[in-house]
């Protein structure tokens, strides 16, 4: 088993040809800027502070990659969609992305969406993206404690009309089950367990 408490911040890279010498399995992370990739990696690993977050859109531009128990690689990448100044940086997301999919050492990636909203053209496109590519993936709807009991049911509906029968996690700060299952199925991934 894998022990997320035994984490390690590694380097930030530009681009896949910059990423850690030593190779392992990596867990890719991505959704749409801001929308809570770096606080759900902070509550996998039980540290407050370990990937910086912002209530600025747009804030992580490099690959940064975490160490878990000297197995795995948990990889918080670029969001896409819009920055606070409002200038679209999906293209710069596609290139430093370009290369990444086709690195034999990702084993997964954990899609985020924001529960309170609608899901974007950019969310549908990078969906159809990774089913196309065959990359295994966990969906997860961040913030789902901002939600009342309509307006999560309305959050399933979105969901499965968008998607499909799929099997999501609805992640919050205050859900330790939740938590433990998307670790489960990290680990399932990356080892293939």
């Amino acid at each position: 088993m894998i022990d997320f408490s035994k984490v390690e911040f590694i380097k930030s890279a530009p681009t896949i040809k910059d990423s850690p010498s030593k190779k392992l399995p990596e867990i890719c992370f991505i959704g749409k800027s801001n929308v809570g990739k770096s606080t759900l990696i902070n509550a996998l690993v039980h540290r407050h502070k370990l990937a910086f977050t912002s209530s600025k859109p747009g804030y992580t531009k490099l690959l940064n990659y975490y160490l878990i128990d000297e197995k795995i690689y948990l990889v918080d990448a670029p969001g896409y969609g819009y920055t606070n100044s409002g200038s679209k940086h999906l293209d710069n997301f596609a290139i430093m992305m370009e290369t990444y999919f086709d690195n034999p050492y990702l084993k997964g990636v954990v899609f985020l969406l924001d529960s309170r909203h609608q899901f974007s053209n950019d969310d549908k496109l990078f969906y159809e993206f990774i089913k196309n590519k065959n990359i295994p993936f966990v969906l997860v709807l961040t913030k789902v404690d901002k939600l009342n009991q309509s307006e999560k049911s309305k959050m399933k509906k979105n969901v499965y009309e968008t998607f499909g029968e799929i099997e999501f996690f609805e992640s919050s700060n205050n859900n330790i089950k939740c938590i433990e299952k998307i670790k489960d199925k990290i680990v399932n991934l990356a080892l293939k367990v």
